[in-house]
């Protein structure tokens, strides 16, 4: 199961466990993206996987709610081998300061319900409708924001701090029951959101930041991200539990750069 799954890392995820470990897919999109679901779900079909594409409100406790309903009737109990929540919707913005660029109360909200809360809000609904198949992998998305004092980014940092907190205790809760629960760390990549957010000319520069940021001499790319998920669904990584994996590039080293200076922005 995949949130976000119409585009970007979410995407690419799902196509990548289609090929391996070989996995059904039931992605959750918001059906703003209708041709690039119908894409992923043909690419999956041509791994020879069975796919349902659902559209709804995956951030919010109705939507995991309905969506979990949904996946019960499409898959049956105890056959979700993988949970990843691949959900972006932020508010850039000060948290304090007094003009037009302050953050109001209903974007943290929607911020935190979206980017954190969902995650625990469908992990409970899994349970509740014992969809969790035995040894059941479950996957949070963070980046290194949470790590720097990047200005306009406060309420995203925040956001995935409490993620990375839900995560540890959902693994010392569930870890017993033989579940794991992991956070994947990594760096920037270029997605159709961004584009969206930023324009070109913002990105070119963005792009080149990265450039001498990490010691790759590049960003990463959403198939790079898609090929470790892969590995984290499979048989060899069944002891990480409560981890914070990084595959951010030395991106978080970067990050403490930039911030003192020694970087152009």
């Amino acid at each position: 199961m995949v949130l976000g799954a119409s585009v970007g890392t979410g995407a690419e995820i799902a196509r990548a466990v289609a090929r391996n470990p070989g996995l059904d897919v039931f992605g959750v999109h918001r059906g703003k993206h209708g041709e690039s679901a119908a894409e992923v779900a043909a690419d999956v079909e041509s791994a020879g996987r069975r796919v349902v594409m659902h559209a709804a409100d995956a951030g919010s406790a109705e939507g995991a709610a309905t969506g979990a309903a949904a996946l019960l009737d499409a898959a049956g109990a105890r056959n979700v081998r993988l949970f990843v929540h691949s959900l972006a919707s932020a508010s850039l913005g000060r948290l304090a300061s007094g003009r037009t660029d302050q953050l109001a109360a209903r974007q943290v909200h929607k911020t935190f319900d979206v980017m954190a809360h969902s995650f625990v809000f469908w992990v409970q609904e899994l349970l509740a409708r014992d969809l969790l198949a035995p040894g059941a992998r479950l996957l949070g998305l963070t980046n290194p924001l949470d790590e720097s004092l990047i200005l306009d980014c406060g309420l995203i940092a925040a956001t995935k701090a409490a993620l990375e907190t839900y995560v540890k205790a959902l693994a010392a809760e569930l870890g017993p029951r033989g579940f794991r629960v992991n956070l994947l760390k990594f760096s920037t990549v270029i997605t159709p959101a961004m584009r969206v957010v930023y324009g070109h000319e913002a990105l070119e520069r963005i792009e080149a930041v990265h450039r001498r940021m990490l010691p790759a001499g590049r960003m990463c790319t959403t198939a790079e991200v898609a090929r470790v998920v892969s590995f984290l669904a499979g048989p060899d990584a069944e002891f990480f539990n409560g981890a914070t994996i990084d595959f951010s590039g030395g991106m978080s080293l970067g990050l403490a750069d930039l911030v003192l200076g020694r970087h152009d922005a």
